[in-house]
């Protein structure tokens, strides 16, 4: 059933990147140079569909970064609260060891009291 999904989700995905790309296969100047527009110093010459994808991928990557960074805090917060759990686990371990041999089990009926 999840790939059901996957493909129905993908497919219709990959095709409209494919038709992007064969409608716009004409190459494009990009200019890098804000200052001199009619020779401008610093351009390079590519498809204008690898100009759309490189744009995408690159504001993919920046939010995934941006995301990752505003995480920050709560994987802090994360770690410190998995150090508590364990020092809690090994203290009640600890009491526990301790415990068995000074206090004698009680019996258990099994039915509530």
């Amino acid at each position: 059933m999840v790939r059901f999904f996957k493909v129905l989700i993908f497919v219709p995905i990959a095709l409209v990147v494919v038709f992007l790309s064969i409608a716009n296969r004409e190459s494009v100047t990009v200019s890098l140079d804000p200052f001199t527009r009619a020779a401008p110093e610093f351009y390079f010459t590519a498809p204008l569909f690898l100009i759309l994808f490189g744009a995408v991928a690159l504001g993919v990557l920046i939010g995934g970064v941006a995301a990752w960074l505003a995480q920050r805090g709560k994987r802090r917060e994360l770690r410190q609260t998995r150090r508590e759990v364990n020092n809690l686990k090994a203290e009640t371990d600890k009491l526990r060891r301790e415990g068995a041999g000074r206090y004698p089990a009680l019996p258990h009926s099994g039915t509530p009291s």
